[in-house]
């Protein structure tokens, strides 16, 4: 590739697109929107706690609902790393060619979501489990 090539790929200046889906996602990630925190989360404490001592319908509950809640997370997350990658696509840079899966690529996008995606599906049945406990403890 020649430099007249990467230059009409690349100007050097990313598009106030992902600028902007950028500075959301920090604002997001360092808790600046807390008002998009989904309801049911628990401190890291509480859910090491419940998790060695649940015994209770109620117990569970709160497990069920903070897993769900993460769920939703890692849902939101992907769908914003599957925006990025449409963007990176849309728009390439020279990242994808020189550093391959570095965080300015589609790939490491959709590398990403797919594993937000995984994820949630696994906070999900964790969530389904203490749903089912619950529902065994209070008959």
């Amino acid at each position: 590739m020649t430099n007249a090539t990467l230059n009409s790929k690349w100007t050097g200046k990313p598009s106030w697109a992902v600028l902007a889906l950028l500075a959301l996602l920090l604002t997001v990630s360092s808790g600046g929107l807390s008002a998009l925190q989904p309801e049911g989360l628990l401190p890291k404490k509480v859910v090491k706690a419940l998790l060695a001592n649940a015994k209770t319908p109620q117990d569970h509950l709160k497990l069920a609902r903070h897993f769900a809640a993460k769920a939703a997370q890692h849902e939101a997350e992907a769908k914003e790393h599957e925006v990025l990658a449409a963007e990176y696509r849309r728009r390439p840079t020279i990242h994808e060619t020189k550093h391959p899966m570095s965080p300015q690529t589609a790939a490491h996008c959709d590398y990403y979501a797919e594993h937000c995606r995984k994820a949630a599906a696994e906070l999900r049945s964790l969530a389904a489990a203490h749903d089912e406990m619950a529902g065994k403890g209070s008959r």
